[in-house]
C-alpha cells in the first residue's frame, strides 16, 4: 500500500494550492482519507477528512471556508484544495487512510490511521 501526496510548493499569502493524495494497492473505496499537517516545532494537526460511502467531511476550524476536500474513487485520489492561504498554513502536509467503519471520518486520532504517505511541503510567504 502506498499513499502519495503531491502538489506542495511556495505560494504568496492569499494564493491557492491544490494537493493531491493518490492511493496504490488499497481498496480505496473502503477507506476514509485524512489530511494532516505539521509545522516545525508544532504538533501534528488534523486538517480535513472525507469518508467514502457518504462523502462526509470535516475541517479544522482554522481552515473552514478556505479548504475543500473533493474525492474521486474512480481515480483513487483525494484532493485538498487550499484557497486564501495564510502564513500560518505553512507546514508539511500528509495524507493518511483509515478503514471506514461508521460512514464518517475523523482526524482526532492520528494513531488510528492505517496508512500514511510521505509529506508535501507547503510554504506561504511573501
Amino acid at each position: 500500500v502506498q499513499l502519495q501526496a503531491s502538489g506542495g510548493g511556495l505560494v504568496q499569502p492569499g494564493g491557492s494550492l491544490r494537493l493531491s493524495c493518490a492511493a496504490f494497492g488499497l481498496a480505496f473505496d473502503a477507506y476514509t482519507i485524512g489530511w494532516f499537517r505539521q509545522a516545525p516545532g508544532k504538533e501534528r494537526e488534523g486538517v480535513s477528512c472525507i469518508s467514502s460511502t457518504i462523502r462526509s467531511t470535516k475541517y479544522a476550524d482554522s481552515v473552514k471556508g478556505r479548504f475543500t476536500i473533493p474525492r474521486d474513487n474512480a481515480k483513487n485520489t483525494v484532493v485538498l484544495q487550499m484557497n486564501n492561504l495564510k502564513p500560518e498554513d505553512t507546514a508539511n502536509y500528509y495524507c493518511a487512510a483509515e478503514s471506514e467503519v461508521f460512514y464518517y471520518c475523523s482526524t482526532s486520532y492520528p494513531d488510528a490511521m492505517d496508512y500514511w504517505g510521505k509529506g508535501t511541503q507547503v510554504t506561504v510567504s511573501s
